[in-house]
Order: structure tokens, then sequence, then C-alpha cells
């Protein structure tokens, strides 16, 4: 019996494990709509498509399922590339269904037309057209599988003419794999052989430690190593891990930075970090990844091999010599608890009767959440002050854009892990700039009856970005903010809202918010200078600060200045 081909392409998406849809509708959409209507697939009606492909991408992200994404012709499609950018960077499974002008009008300048597979082709790992209805159900697995397999984003193109078409299913159905992969016998005596002949061995884990927690905890422990976590692994390595001394990077810690950097032997574990320099320059560097097109993709490296991180780990062990001096890993961690309570300081300080340490913000809300909450962040300071204040149980989740960097992606990721886990409680910190960027995304959250958390850092600037130009040693361009009382906003939108701006008064406020049934929103007034980089580049932020204090000085700039040292900005 002929059925609609959109009827088709959502069974299909459907059948591959798609529970929710974020898009907005428009005349080419419509019969794909309309299938979505009648299928089991909930639709998120949000505000702006960007937004809908953050949410997706979280959503997924959250899952490991497959999450759609829908828009209608030209401009709606479009929308989507920010957002799906950021999903494909974070390799989330994710189809867009890319609805475009009826056929006959393809190549004719048609209002509305748009070339989505040159816009799309060149980034995702999967971008076709529909041209005939006999394609739609083969086209729709092919991308669904792809997303899945490939993690990322795939686009389907469908001609609206065609969404409206009849024809018979064929029986492609999707096929999901669930392989194990290890490096072949030799590769792992290789491997064994060169971390034997360390020293001073170090362990990097990356985001492919997901599932690989215990495994990277024994293989510490059997070599006495400190490990080291990228910021997108936190959730996945530093809960329940003797061995962890952080991060290393502009937002890690000398703990971090040192075990890199003074290691002989650098173990790589489903690891991408990007900034070179952060290296060490003599170590031996072996790498462990799934995907053989990132090894010595950032560093050249001695040794490297295809594998997941948990079952590699296991191979190897049998190979490994036990250790016993543990010299570098407590030197490590000495350090690693220095660096933090540094950080605590301001952590713990309500700065009575001035803008509030963000750290003091976090950590006050840290202390009320649930266990289990899923937390993300807005890029930025924002980020820096969630990866170290928001401790990991081994249960939540903090979600952030730290791949592709991108603003605002914030509370539209706090939708998408809303619209995953109703049960779990999910807390926005959001930017000052990144919540006004995409600011129409409150209303989606009435709208869809999210009981959303949303906390503004509200410091009236581009926070991450000033502190950038002022360790360069340059005066803040373009970087201020003129905010409403984002209290207010929200509360015309339907939220409970509170604006608080002073320490001693946030405690009260956090337990308030966080009690109340529907979504509710803090607005925090928070210090604007507030050091963020880790101790090896505060050199250069100080002597880039001098240089400031001196061109704010000539400029009449005083009083700025004034408030910077009270705050302990200056060293």
């Amino acid at each position: 019996m002929a059925k609609l081909v959109a009827d088709i392409i959502i069974d299909r998406l459907h059948q591959a494990g798609v529970k929710r849809c974020y898009g907005i509708v428009g005349d080419t959409l419509n019969k794909i709509a309309g299938s979505i209507r009648r299928s089991p697939i909930r639709f998120i009606h949000v505000r702006h498509e960007e937004a809908g492909g953050f949410a997706a991408g979280a959503d997924a992200s959250l899952t490991g399922e497959l999450t759609a994404c829908a828009g209608s012709a030209g401009p709606g499609g479009l929308h989507f590339i920010n957002g799906l950018y950021e999903a494909q960077r974070n390799g989330s499974p994710v189809v867009l269904i890319a609805s475009q002008v009826v056929r006959n009008e393809i190549g004719t300048d048609f209002p509305q037309e748009v070339d989505f597979k040159e816009i799309y082709g060149s980034w995702t790992v999967f971008c076709e057209e529909i041209r005939t209805p006999e394609q739609a159900e083969r086209l729709t697995v092919l991308a669904a599988q792809a997303a899945l397999s490939k993690r990322g984003v795939a686009v389907l193109i469908v001609p609206a003419d065609v969404a409206g078409e009849h024809i018979a299913e064929q029986g492609f159905q999707v096929h999901r794999s669930f392989p194990v992969t290890r490096p072949s016998d030799f590769e792992l005596q290789r491997i064994a052989d060169t971390i034997n002949r360390g020293e001073r061995i170090t362990i990097y884990g990356g985001a492919g430690c997901e599932f690989a927690h215990d495994q990277v905890v024994a293989l510490a422990e059997r070599l006495q190593a400190p490990v080291v976590n990228t910021s997108r692994a936190k959730d996945f390595l530093t809960y329940d891990n003797p061995f962890s001394v952080g991060m290393t990077g502009m937002l890690g810690s000398r703990s971090g930075y040192e075990a890199v950097l003074h290691c002989d032997t650098l173990l790589l574990l489903g690891c991408g970090f990007a900034w070179s320099q952060f290296y060490p320059e003599k170590a031996n560097i072996i790498q462990i990844d799934i995907d053989g097109r990132f090894l010595g993709r950032r560093h050249p490296i001695e040794v490297g091999a295809v594998g997941d991180v948990g079952p590699t780990i296991e191979a190897l062990l049998p190979l490994l010599a036990e250790r016993q001096d543990d010299s570098f890993v407590q030197s490590m961690l000495r350090k690693k608890d220095k660096a933090y309570a540094k950080w605590e300081k301001p952590a713990h300080d309500p700065h009575v009767g001035k803008p509030m340490h963000p750290q003091f913000m976090i950590e006050t809300i840290a202390s009320h959440a649930d266990a289990d909450a899923i937390w993300t962040a807005d890029d930025g300071s924002s980020v820096a002050f969630g990866l170290r204040h928001i401790v990991s149980t081994g249960k939540n989740r903090v979600l952030c854009s730290l791949a592709h960097g991108t603003m605002a992606a914030g509370l539209s990721s706090a939708i998408g892990a809303k619209c995953a886990f109703p049960d779990r409680q999910v807390i926005g910190i959001l930017g000052d700039g990144g919540l006004a960027m995409l600011m129409g995304e409150l209303i989606t959250v009435v709208q869809e009856k999210l009981p959303l958390k949303l906390a503004v850092v509200n410091n009236s600037s581009l926070g991450f970005v000033e502190l950038e130009q002022r360790a360069e040693g340059l005066l803040p361009t373009y970087t201020d903010l003129e905010n409403p009382d984002f209290s207010k906003v929200a509360e015309a939108c339907g939220y409970w809202g509170r604006r608080v701006e002073h320490g001693e008064d946030l405690d009260e406020a956090v337990k308030e918010w966080l009690a109340q049934p529907g979504p509710a929103l803090l607005d925090v007034v928070t210090g604007r200078y507030e050091l963020v980089m880790p101790p090896m580049i505060e050199a250069k932020a100080a002597y880039g600060m001098a240089l400031y204090s001196t061109r704010a000085v000539l400029a009449g700039r005083s009083a700025e200045l004034i408030e910077m040292a009270e705050q302990n900005f200056l060293s």
C-alpha cells in the first residue's frame, strides 16, 4: 500500500531512535510537520533555528541517541548552521530535515531557494537530496546510519513536492552496530614497551574516556601516573579518582600544566587537545583514539593506535610493569591542592557590599544542586568558572561549547537537556552576552513547559574577551553591555525571577530559585574583573595589566583602575 513520503521519512527516523525534533515550521515543511504530528516524535517549537541546533546537539550528546531538527526552505535551513556545527564538532548524532522548494524550481533562483548541499556538504557526515520518492526510504536510512556510526550531523534535503507524493515502502531499515575496537597485539606490545621505558608518565584523557573511568584509574594506579583531563572529559575522569590533577591549557591549573609539561612519557587517551604549546617538547607521546584520522593531529607522536579507550587499557594492563615510585604523581597532587586552594578563596568570599565573585555564585548554586543535575554554561568566563567550581559526582554532567567555542549555547542546550531528561534538574549558567543573543528562547521554555533553572552571570561585559584584551595590554574595546534587569524580562515571559546584587543575599535566593515548580531565573550581578588564566600565563597577564593601567590613566580612566585594584586584580 502506498504511503506519503513524509510519513516514510518520519517512520524511519523514529525506528532509528528519534524521539524529539527541534525546529520551526514553514510552507515547504508542512507535509513533514504533519507526519511528525501523527508520529510518536515530539516536536519542540523553538524561536530561532540556531537554538534548535544547539538543543538537538545537547539532547543527542547526553542520550547518545539520534535526535532530529527540521526547518523550512532557505532562511529556515540556513539558521541551523551554527547550532549544528556545534553538534558536529561534539560528535552528536543529529539529522536535519532541510525542506526545499519544489523540484521544477530548483536552479532558477526561485524565492528562498538555497543550495543546501553546497553549504552543508563540506562539514557534515552525510548530505543528500531526495530527488525522487523512490529514494526517500533508502536515503533516510543512510542518513540515520551515518549520523549514528560516524557521530555527527546528517542532512536530508527534501523538496516539498517529493514529501507530498506517495510510494510503497521498500523495506529499508536502520541497522545499528556496537563494535569493540582495540589495537593489534603487536601494537599493544609496542605501546607497553614505550611506557615501560618511561620514568615520569602522565595520562591525558579526553572525551573518548566517557565509558572508561575505571580502566583509566586502574592504569594510573599501575603506573603511579597523574591523570590530566581535557575540559570535555571532566565529567568522566575527575570523580573517585585519586590520581586526578586537573586540566592544562587556558582554563587549567598549574598541576595539570606541569604534569603534562614535565613528563617523559605522555599517554593520550581519546584526547584531541588543540593547543600544541601545552604539549611537552621532548617526551615520548603515545596516542589511542577510535578515529585513526586524529592520530598525530595536534603534535608529533611516537606511537599511535586505533581503539576504544576502555578495551584498549584492559588489553594493555597485563603488559605493563607495576610501579612503586609515586614521587612524580605525589608532587603533582601537592601542586593541585595548592592551585585549588587559591581558586577556592574567592569562591567562599561573598564580597559583602560589592558585586560578588562569579566563583562564589557558582559554588553557592552547586552546594544546593542535585547530585545528578545537568549543567549547561555559555562560552567564556561562565565556562571557566563552571568547569572549576562544579564538582563532578559521577552522576552530573556539564555541557559547554568547548570544541566550537560559540556564544549563546547555554540556554538552548538547557532546553535540549530538559526535553531529554524531564525528571532531572537542569541548571543553565548563562553569560549576559550569551543570553541576550538568543533571548527569545526564554519564551520557548515557557511554551514547552520546561521547569529550567537559569542563572545569569551579569557582569555587564563580554568578560572573557575583555580579559584577553587586557592581557595584551590593550584598552577594552567594544566589550561593554548595557543590560536590562533580566529577572524582570523573565517575569514578563512567565518565569519566577529575582535579581541578586549582594553576596550575602545569594544563598537564600538560590534556595528559593531551585524550589520553584516552574521555570525560574536569577539575575546575579557579579564582579567584572576576575582572572581566569592559568598560572603560567599570569606573568604575561600581569605585564599586560601594567601596560593597561598606564594607558587607563593616560586615557582619564582612573576610576576604572581604582575599581580593579580594589578587587585585587593587579599583581
